[in-house]
């Protein structure tokens, strides 16, 4: 009563078992006695393989990936088409998706999985080049109609859920499926059965077999075909519908009975259909199977005549008939009329006849007394009379008998010749409506398959839209033509482009910021497979970065460019503007008298103003890189300095007028005073620390 329950116990009952190389011997074989044979026929044309029962899709997507490893190089060369079908539509939608667990590792080996599968979260997917190759459908393997012209039928652990009539049916399916010498692979454990008369074993132990060149028997697919019947004449006479007394019907009913001659209704075969007063002094039942036959229940002197009679009103449609047949019975003899007529009927769909009986009077010899020579003469002369009738009768029908022998053994002959043409006919109708269904049913899977990736397509499609319309960054996608596919909106001002510009080549268009060489570039970057990044600026002054990019497909072909423009007019400007305050910074330094050092947050000098170049007479290369406790003879390596640096880079607390006193390089003793201040930050050096230091010997001297 509660159909999703029903939908709940079909699939509870189902029984989805299978794996990815399943039995790796039994695919081993099949690549070494299956695939050289099936690759050898197929070489320019078409590979095509059937995996019925193919539940969430692991032993179709073996096969694939089988075939492919076997072919190598000639896998672009030679197309295959694999088709996978089961009962299961929960299943078959899993198949579609390729998408198995992370524990398959077990059972592929790191070849196959880094070739064939892909990624993805929760676990692998079969790659899209496999998939592409496989189509997935629903389908009843015992009642809807199969595929055709197959090199290979892959049909492992299905028949070991079947009865024995259904496995022999499916099984005749199978081998009218195959093309000649076709292969069909089988579970290992299962086998042909009964059914060695349609396949030779090629690997018993695999399950591997060949299909041999015998007639499959006929068995329609599961499709009722209905056989009109032709109506058949009833001449029986129908009584009124009320059984309340008729006096009409009655009397002639009594009529019919004791004064109408008694006679039959035959059609042209001679069958009688009906019975018409007292038949019975003229036709009886014959010993053996119950007939109605006009001929097999005549009485045996009525059979010469009567088959005479019947046979000229048959060739001619014309009444005919014959009179004075003498009919015997025990001691008393009879002589009957015999008269055929044709019903004329338009609505009958045969021609009929009426079939008379009548009897005459039988003429009684005169005079007792009479002698014996005058009663005799008559008598003799009526039988000679009789026996000449009867022999030009017999010459007649011997005659007319080999006449017609004649023409039945050449119509037989043209019948025999029709029937055989008719049933060359009819098998080929057979079959070529068994091949259409085959196909009608290949169509309606391609047909579904086509819709699912169709779901597919439309979904990746209104990502991509999404992605492109929320992108806020000018995009354009170009062929391997130059011929734009596809912008964002962004890219519309730009560039100058309108909805109208897609299909048209690059070169049309008239964008609103200079590109140098933009259409050179771009086939440079197609050609090269290197990606080039360029910066340029509008008419308003306006910093872009445009990179170009080759467009790659999933199969890692070139198809055209992607580019894109991005706004690095702030960055452009921040660089600018940071150039500019170092340049700033550093002539102030240059301009100050005393000597001054710039420190990183580990005291490295990262700048040194010309004064102290000058004034403790080393160079760029010996003071810029270099820790400040490092540089000249030691001058600066004074603990108690060392940590009013650090203070000062981590803290910001600031010192003056520390006094060091030291015998400096090419100077000599020398009283200097230092002083710092944190002066910036970077993400690079840290704080910054600047260090200033003032000769004050001649001061203390004075002093």
């Amino acid at each position: 009563d509660h159909r999703p329950e029903i939908q709940e116990l079909f699939h509870d009952i189902l029984i989805n078992v299978t794996g990815i190389f399943r039995d790796q011997e039994a695919f081993e074989a099949l690549s070494e006695k299956a695939f050289p044979e099936i690759v050898t026929r197929a070489e320019g044309g078409l590979i095509r393989i059937w995996v019925p029962g193919c539940s969430t899709g692991e032993e179709a997507y073996s096969l694939a990936i089988a075939l492919l490893e076997y072919l190598g190089d000639k896998a672009g060369a030679i197309p295959i088409q694999l088709f996978a079908t089961d009962i299961d539509e929960l299943a078959i939608d899993k198949a579609r998706a390729g998408i198995y667990p992370e524990n398959i590792v077990q059972d592929v080996h790191s070849d196959r999985l880094r070739r064939f599968f892909t990624k993805v979260e929760g676990g692998y997917q079969i790659n899209k080049r496999v998939r592409e190759m496989c189509v997935f459908a629903v389908q009843d393997v015992a009642k809807d109609p199969p595929f055709s012209r197959l090199d290979l039928i892959s049909c492992r652990n299905l028949l070991i859920y079947l009865g024995p009539v259904l496995q022999k049916r499916v099984l005749r399916i199978f081998h009218y499926a195959l093309k000649p010498n076709g292969f069909l692979f089988l579970g290992t454990a299962e086998s042909i059965g009964g059914k060695a008369d349609l396949f030779a074993a090629v690997d018993p132990k695999e399950k591997v077999y060949l299909k041999k060149a015998v007639v499959t028997p006929h068995e329609p697919f599961g499709i009722p075909v209905e056989v009109p019947q032709t109506p058949v004449a009833d001449f029986r006479h129908d009584k009124p519908a009320a059984r309340t007394l008729d006096l009409e019907y009655e009397a002639d009913q009594l009529l019919m009975a004791q004064y109408v001659p008694a006679g039959v209704v035959i059609n042209k075969h001679m069958d009688i259909l009906h019975f018409r007063g007292r038949t019975g002094p003229y036709l009886e039942p014959s010993p053996g199977e119950a007939s109605f036959n006009l001929m097999k229940m005549a009485r045996e002197p009525l059979v010469l005549e009567l088959n005479a009679v019947v046979r000229e009103a048959i060739r001619t449609r014309a009444p005919s008939s014959r009179t004075g047949i003498r009919l015997q019975e025990n001691d008393h003899a009879r002589l009957v009329n015999v008269e055929v007529t044709p019903l004329s009927d338009a609505a009958l769909p045969e021609p009929h006849f009426l079939v008379v009986f009548q009897d005459l009077p039988v003429p009684v010899q005169g005079g007792e007394a009479q002698s014996g020579e005058a009663s005799a003469d008559p008598e003799v002369k009526r039988l000679r009379d009789e026996l000449t009738a009867t022999k030009e009768y017999l010459q007649s029908v011997i005659e007319q008998q080999e006449t017609t022998n004649e023409e039945l053994r050449s119509a037989n002959e043209e019948i025999q010749s029709s029937n055989e043409e008719l049933q060359s006919i009819n098998e080929e109708l057979e079959t070529a409506k068994e091949e259409l269904q085959s196909t009608n049913e290949e169509l309606a899977t391609v047909n579904d398959e086509l819709q699912s990736r169709a779901i597919e397509l439309e979904r990746a499609n209104n990502d991509l839209n999404n992605l492109l319309s929320s992108a806020d960054i000018p995009i354009v996608i170009v062929g391997p033509d130059l011929h734009i596919r596809r912008f964002t909106p962004q890219a519309e001002t730009l560039l100058n482009l309108i909805s109208t510009d897609v299909g048209r080549p690059l070169s049309d268009i008239k964008p609103n910021i200079e590109i140098p060489n933009f259409k050179e570039s771009v086939v440079g970057v197609i050609e090269n497979i290197r990606p080039l990044i360029t910066e340029v600026v509008d008419a308003r002054g306006h910093w872009h970065s445009v990179r170009i990019y080759p467009y790659k497909t999933a199969d890692n072909r070139i198809d055209g460019a992607v580019i894109a423009l991005i706004d690095v007019d702030d960055l452009r400007r921040s660089l600018d503007d940071t150039r500019q305050a170092r340049e700033y910074t550093e002539a102030i330094i240059a301009a100050v008298r005393h000597p001054l050092l710039v420190l990183d947050h580990d005291q490295r000098v990262i700048s040194a103003s010309q004064s102290y170049l000058t004034t403790f007479r080393v160079t760029e290369k010996e003071t810029l890189g270099n820790l400040v406790h490092r540089l000249g003879n030691g001058q600066w390596a004074i603990p108690e300095l060392r940590s009013k640096l650090e203070e000062t880079a981590a803290q910001g607390t600031e010192f003056d007028d520390f006094v060091v006193t030291h015998d400096f390089p090419s100077l000599g003793e020398r009283t200097m005073l230092v002083s710092g201040r944190q002066v910036a930050y970077t993400q690079a050096a840290g704080s910054m620390v600047l260090m200033q230091i003032e000769d004050v010997t001649e001061r203390r001297l004075t002093q």
